[in-house]
């Protein structure tokens, strides 16, 4: 009790107010995510959707994609617009509307609600983060603890979310999860509402209020009319889409952004020679970033089937099987008990002064994301030529990807800022999700082509993935001392 109450002495808080709204906003959005590769497979004869696992990965894919690409626009309308408070609001009354809607058993009002989701998470998402880091105005230590409690939370409702939609999902009825996610977003929400007494006027009002806000608003409603009346044609099937196609189309499209993005930053950015070799290294980070979620993505798609299908979840002693989305609370858990663990050994090295330099991080990241992989190759071999295999492979691959995640996920971010000109974070920060963004949709494009009918191929494929990941940690070790010199003393 006495260190509880202590609390509020070291930490602002409206610090607890964005703890437990975005607790509950990753409680929802794991939750859901747990269930949607399963509930697109499944038959439509037992509740689910009917599609192929090629096509359902595809969607998975462009889903992800969405969500991180959103934010790039969500921040930008809470910047210049409604102020982070209302675009958290807004946001979150936009994903709960977007799960209920998935909890309706309509092919229309599926795809209806990834939309909302996608539209909610990018206007919550940046936006409370960033009002995490404006509770720290003085920055420094206490700013750094109070971003790892907030990771925390973001971590407990990851871990929380696929147990309960999952058991709903998988044992009851798909929609049933799905209306549990929602029921998670609005328990936030009402957290959010009864404390946000606590956050006083900050970001109540824009941080930069856009010069001319009738014409920015009319941007918006012509990008929602387009929108809408795009998903009308669709669901009216005047236009045909094939996710698949549309997934590897929007790959080289965000590909090419980022190619003419940084070769017109270097180009014609007017930098100096000290920032042109720090946006290089941001470049090769942007590579190294997008490489790795397109491996560590598999969790919500072939790795989700895969213990769906190949896993043996029977419990006897109970005489019951678990679902399958319960091994995606793994990876949350894992960083709630490792966090603390890495955090503080990279405090250990730095005292010693052998703390590993940025490129040498994001090099590990993807090397632990290639044995995860190798760990995947073994499961699959003897999952087709001995049936269903046991957790422990899922759970020991889900470990070496947590602690590549650590590695790799906390420093990116930071590095961009560092790197980045002043006149150009933001932009490149945009950047930055863009590899985020891109690395989702491989996760789903590649997921096709390991499940289903191309299920033979699995270990040749994750085998790929190891080469590739692999080779791509080996090339940044080895290159790590000319990074680090191109870094210009940037830590």
């Amino acid at each position: 009790m006495t260190e509880v109450s202590a609390l509020p002495a070291r930490h602002p808080r409206g610090l607890y107010t964005l703890f437990f709204t975005e607790m509950w906003e990753r409680m929802s959005f794991y939750g859901m995510r747990a269930l949607l590769v399963l509930f697109m497979t499944d038959q439509i004869s037992s509740g689910g959707m009917g599609l192929t696992e090629k096509m359902a990965n595809a969607v998975y894919g462009l889903y992800t994609a969405g969500v991180y690409l959103s934010a790039l626009p969500g921040g930008w309308v809470a910047d210049r617009l409604l102020g982070a408070q209302r675009a958290v609001w807004i946001g979150g009354w936009l994903i709960a509307a977007g799960h209920f809607t998935l909890s309706i058993r309509s092919t229309t009002a599926f795809f209806l609600g990834l939309m909302l989701v996608v539209l909610g998470t990018g206007l919550l998402k940046p936006n409370i983060s960033a009002m995490v880091g404006r509770l720290y105005p003085e920055g420094g230590a206490r700013r750094d603890s109070g971003f790892t409690l907030f990771y925390m939370g973001i971590n407990i409702g990851a871990f929380l979310g696929p147990l309960v939609c999952s058991a709903l999902g998988e044992k009851v009825n798909w929609h049933y999860g799905f209306a549990a996610a929602g029921v998670g977003m609005v328990a936030g929400l009402i957290t959010f509402h009864f404390t946000r007494g606590n956050l006083g006027d900050a970001d109540r009002a824009p941080e930069q209020s856009s010069p001319s806000p009738t014409l920015d608003w009319s941007i918006i409603g012509l990008v929602l009319a387009g929108l809408v009346a795009a998903f009308a044609l669709v669901a009216a099937g005047v236009i045909q889409i094939n996710p698949v196609l549309l997934g590897q189309y929007t790959v080289w499209l965000i590909a090419a952004m980022a190619v003419l993005y940084f070769v017109w930053v270097l180009g014609f950015g007017d930098l100096d020679s000290i920032e042109k070799k720090r946006v290089i290294v941001i470049a090769v980070l942007f590579l190294a970033s997008a490489m790795f979620w397109s491996g560590f993505e598999q969790v919500g798609s072939s790795l989700n089937l895969f213990a769906r299908d190949y896993t043996q979840r029977y419990l006897a002693w109970f005489s019951w099987e678990f679902p399958a989305g319960w091994l995606q609370s793994v990876n949350a858990l894992f960083v709630i008990l490792l966090a603390p663990v890495i955090a503080a050994l990279w405090l250990w090295l730095a005292k010693r002064e052998i703390a590993p330099s940025l490129p040498v991080k994001f090099a590990w990241g993807l090397l632990l994301l290639a044995a995860g992989f190798l760990v995947m190759v073994g499961a699959s071999e003897r999952a087709l030529s001995a049936g269903k295999v046991w957790p422990t492979w899922l759970i020991a691959t889900y470990l070496l990807h947590t602690i590549g995640e650590l590695c790799l996920s906390p420093v990116g971010l930071s590095s961009v800022t560092k790197l980045a000109p002043p006149r150009l974070v933001g932009q490149m920060m945009g950047v930055w999700f863009l590899g985020t963004a891109l690395g989702n949709l491989v996760a789903g494009l590649f997921a096709g082509e390991v499940t289903g009918d191309n299920v033979a191929a699995m270990p040749s494929r994750f085998l790929q993935v190891v080469m590739t990941a692999g080779g791509a940690g080996l090339l940044l070790l080895v290159c790590s001392k000319p990074i680090r010199k191109l870094m210009g003393g940037v830590n």
